[in-house]
């Protein structure tokens, strides 16, 4: 039998992984894949989004980057999924949005499971509207150009862009043509020879482009540069990143909740916003979505019986409150 191959989709908070991985298991040719999701914090929710639409084995770790916990959290789980009655087809790990993409491809390369596994390739994703405006290039830099990496952010940025096989540009539908012709332009000069740069939008990219790369990236690592080579561990992420759950009831109006987190992302420093609310007197679930100043929401499906209902959002950031909270 051949090795299962392992594809990294790596990438910022917020650049479109859960998307992109969902358009993927809604593919026929998908058939048999099974998704590891890794979230910052204590409460997952892509883990959450990706099983509601498809039915593949999705595990999800919120122990932390599994960059920092590949032996504890990452090598038991592959472990769990190799040894499945029936492997998968393939596995799919959509790192944390703080996550190093090396040394999760390091640990593929451990005699364990190096022998049943192979890492097909590493997809960087990036948020081309946040690239473009500086929305959040500010907390990659602190104010310094973008491509000056001086910064913990900046380097992350960095690292996962130097392990990419395939960098797709998202959200594109937000660029003019001379937006997204000057950012390919930059991230060629961020790559190693021969990477492509894949415009899309809302993570819309055919399997085919995803899958099957067969580039044995464990055996390719000495030609991918990282800050972080001598040595990593949860000291080398910024260590006033911090995620916060906000939690409430059924929540009367949508704008009402929309209003809410306006205010906490025009007074705190929040990269991301994610999760789901109860709306009174509504059968279906409103999901929450924001990244930098851009917050939208949408219903997508309808409660189950089986799940306690309630709003859950999770809140990405830096030096946030501790008494951050939805004034009911």
């Amino acid at each position: 039998m051949g090795k299962i191959p392992v594809t990294v989709i790596t990438g910022f908070l917020g650049a479109g992984k859960t998307t992109l991985i969902r358009h993927v298991l809604q593919a026929k040719s998908s058939a048999g894949l099974a998704v590891l999701v890794n979230e910052f914090g204590e409460v997952g929710i892509d883990g959450s989004l990706l099983s509601d639409c498809c039915d593949p084995p999705v595990v999800e770790l919120t122990n932390g980057c599994l960059c920092c916990t590949v032996q504890e959290d990452f090598l038991p789980t592959m472990r769990m999924l190799l040894e499945r009655p029936t492997p998968p087809t393939g596995i799919l790990i959509e790192t944390s949005g703080l996550a190093l993409p090396k040394p999760l491809v390091q640990a593929c390369a451990w005699p364990e499971i190096r022998t049943r596994t192979t890492v097909d390739a590493v997809i960087t994703l990036l948020d081309g509207e946040n690239l473009q405006t500086g929305q959040l290039s500010r907390y990659y830099t602190d104010g310094v150009p973008l491509t000056a990496h001086d910064t913990p952010l900046a380097e992350l940025l960095s690292d996962q862009l130097a392990c990419a096989d395939l960098v797709l540009l998202n959200k594109t539908d937000t660029l003019t043509p001379a937006q997204q012709q000057e950012l390919i332009a930059w991230l060629q000069t961020q790559v190693r020879p021969g990477v492509k740069i894949m415009p899309c939008r809302h993570g819309q990219v055919p399997v085919e482009v995803l899958l099957g790369q067969n580039m044995a990236v464990e055996d390719d690592l000495a030609q991918r540069p990282s800050h972080h080579d001598q040595e990593h561990d949860e000291a080398d992420h910024d260590s006033t990143l911090q995620s916060v759950v906000l939690r409430a009831g059924a929540i009367a109006r949508p704008e009402w909740l929309t209003q809410q987190l306006q205010a906490m992302l025009h007074h705190q420093e929040i990269y991301r916003v994610k999760g789901w609310a109860q709306i009174a007197g509504k059968p279906l679930r409103l999901v929450v979505q924001g990244v930098g100043a851009r917050l939208h929401t949408y219903y997508d499906r309808p409660w189950s019986d089986r799940e306690s209902r309630g709003t859950q959002i999770v809140v990405i950031g830096r030096n946030l409150p501790a008494d951050l909270a939805l004034h009911c």
